[in-house]
């Protein structure tokens, strides 16, 4: 587990921000540090995440924020169901499964709104993978078992009639651990996200099967819009520390909207140089391919919701009987109120 600090002063002066409008600095927080898990930090799915850490917006609303970096997303549930961290950066669908096992889990904000993950295959198995049914006995590298990119792969499989058990998954993690497990023979295809999958693909080792980096990809997938990271936490946190939920879900607004008037230049100038994976010009050339999947609103939006849903039920048993209130998996009023006052 790798572990970051991110150290913030609790003074805030005139910040705006605020539950019932009033601007940050007339207000409490609650709790004026926090510790958030994720899982791949480096990755492109994660960039507001470290935009908000590098470009100071946590130290604007007042937060220190402990950063955790796991070696993918299920790990960061499971840190914040047994309480090692406070929130999550991750993908929204754990909000639906953890619904099922009866934890309140909530997102409050909306970071990415296309998926971004990208299942490829290895080159020398061109004429032999057509499609995601012809991966059938072989080994699929994700980030880590049971995470977004395991549940991506699930879903393209259960489309096609597989059962994702006759598949064989193994957790790579998210950047050259992963990009190395391909080179070396060690897995038959990745599902995984930006820069890794381009440096892969600029290598020539893999051939694309399905790309939801784009808003056409991601509906010929899955039929419409589909969430991908958020920030979750336990319905509790939210309810007694609404302010400090407040403060960080203005904090990653605000790195959404430097995302989206930020050039790739810029946005590589910001993160660190070992995220570019040894290649500053292919993390300028993933970059301008992922700049149209973050969230343009921090808004979940209904069909997305239900999409994300829909493909969750494809392949897991536990949600097939369950009753799922998708209402109680995105809490709107922190973003409803950022900004007001």
């Amino acid at each position: 587990m790798h572990r970051r600090t991110l150290l913030a002063t609790a003074v805030i002066g005139g910040t705006r921000l605020a539950l019932e409008g009033r601007p940050l600095s007339a207000r409490t927080l609650e709790r004026t540090k926090v510790v958030l898990g994720v899982g791949g930090k480096p990755l492109l799915y994660y960039l507001p995440l470290t935009i908000a850490e590098r470009k100071g917006f946590f130290k604007d609303q007042g937060i220190e924020v402990e950063i955790n970096d796991f070696g993918g997303g299920a790990k960061s549930l499971q840190a914040l169901v047994g309480g090692s961290v406070d929130v999550v950066t991750g993908a929204y669908e754990h909000t639906i499964r953890m619904q099922a096992k009866g934890q309140d889990i909530r997102a409050v904000v909306e970071l990415g709104r296309f998926p971004g993950i990208v299942l490829a295959v290895k080159k020398a198995l061109e004429n032999k993978v057509k499609s995601p049914k012809d991966l059938v006995g072989m080994k699929v590298g994700v980030t880590a078992p049971g995470s977004s990119t395991n549940f991506f792969v699930n879903f393209l499989l259960a489309k096609e009639g597989v059962d994702p058990d006759q598949v064989a998954f193994i957790g790579v993690g998210a950047g050259p651990t992963a990009v190395a497990a391909m080179k070396k023979g060690e897995i038959d295809a990745i599902a995984n996200l930006d820069p890794v999958i381009a440096k892969l693909e600029q290598d020539g080792d893999v051939f694309v099967l399905a790309d939801s980096r784009t808003e056409e990809g991601t509906r010929a997938i899955f039929g419409g819009s589909n969430p991908a990271a958020v920030l979750y936490t336990r319905g509790e946190f939210i309810e007694k520390y609404p302010n400090t939920v407040q403060a960080l879900v203005d904090a990653f607004l605000a790195a959404l909207r430097w995302i989206e008037k930020a050039s790739p230049e810029e946005i590589a100038a910001a993160v660190p140089e070992e995220y570019h994976l040894g290649d500053r010009s292919l993390y300028l050339t993933a970059v301008a391919k992922s700049k149209p999947t973050y969230s343009r609103t921090g808004v979940v939006p209904p069909e997305g919701m239900r999409n994300a849903l829909d493909m969750l039920v494809r392949f897991d048993r536990e949600l097939a009987g369950a009753k799922i209130d998708l209402s109680r998996t995105f809490d709107p009023r922190f973003v409803d109120r950022s900004g007001k006052g």
